[in-house]
């Protein structure tokens, strides 16, 4: 499938190359799914974060905005080694920075997760959360939730109209009139924060507001560099002591509880 190798230390420098080199990363963390556990992956899920000198390139080569080639191209290679993926597995882009867990591509400004019914992160059995608001004005200083909460959604006010002309009801309300500066860069749909059975944790979503160039959110496990959401679809799996920022400068701290 693949007429050309190359060394780790070296960076393509066109489309083709680039694909290729894709491609053969994604073929060699999909081997890893052999004898019947590619059933188990629910989505592939790639980060790309090129130069801004390269991104037209990186876009290229995996047809942003028809990604069902680039996916198809990736059901190519799981049929070529009976990988037998679920008929509904999704494949995911982004261009962005890659969560800590992700697995970096060598030679290349791209990392890749497989999220799967078998992933789990070291939440101890815990399916009960809290978030505390830090900078920025809200109805409560604290909110507590658990797995049965649904979407815990984040935004400016408490009944805002969504664009598709539905009304949303934002759980954890910023105050629109406030004096605070924090609270005007928040979108009325900036986040959600939702339980995940398959991966056993809370995941942190991006919304229409929340997403650039309109606006931002940005997560920080540890001392990690922080993360910034570029897209409503894929989550972001909290762990324990995440700060989160929305727009400028609002901040939360999440958690888990017994």
């Amino acid at each position: 499938m693949f007429s050309k190798f190359f060394k780790n230390e070296e960076i393509p420098s066109d489309v083709k190359n680039i694909r290729q080199q894709l491609l053969l990363f994604i073929k060699d963390q999909l081997q890893q799914w052999e004898g019947g556990e590619g059933g188990n992956i629910r989505s592939i899920q790639l980060y790309l974060f090129p130069a801004e000198g390269e991104r037209s390139q990186y876009a290229a080569a995996v047809f942003e905005g028809s990604e069902d080639q680039f996916r198809e191209e990736v059901q190519r290679i799981a049929d070529d080694y009976a990988l037998d993926l679920p008929l509904e597995w999704n494949f995911e882009l982004a261009f962005a920075p890659a969560p800590a867990e992700a697995v970096q591509a060598p030679g290349l400004q791209a990392a890749m997760l497989v999220d799967s019914r078998k992933r789990k992160i070291a939440t101890q059995g815990l399916r009960k959360g809290y978030i505390i608001v830090q900078q920025g004005e809200t109805e409560q200083a604290r909110y507590q939730f658990d797995a049965a909460s649904g979407k815990i959604t984040i935004g400016r006010d408490k009944m805002v109209q969504a664009g598709d002309g539905f009304h949303r009801e934002n759980k954890i309300a910023f105050l629109a009139q406030s004096s605070q500066e924090a609270n005007r860069f928040v979108s009325r749909q900036h986040a959600h924060v939702e339980w995940s059975e398959e991966v056993g944790a809370f995941q942190l979503f991006a919304d229409e507001g929340g997403i650039p160039p309109r606006n931002k959110v940005k997560v920080r496990t540890g001392g990690n560099e922080p993360v910034k959401l570029q897209s409503t679809h894929i989550g972001y799996t909290l762990q324990h002591g995440d700060q989160i920022i929305l727009g400028d400068s609002a901040l939360l701290e999440f958690g888990y509880e017994a």
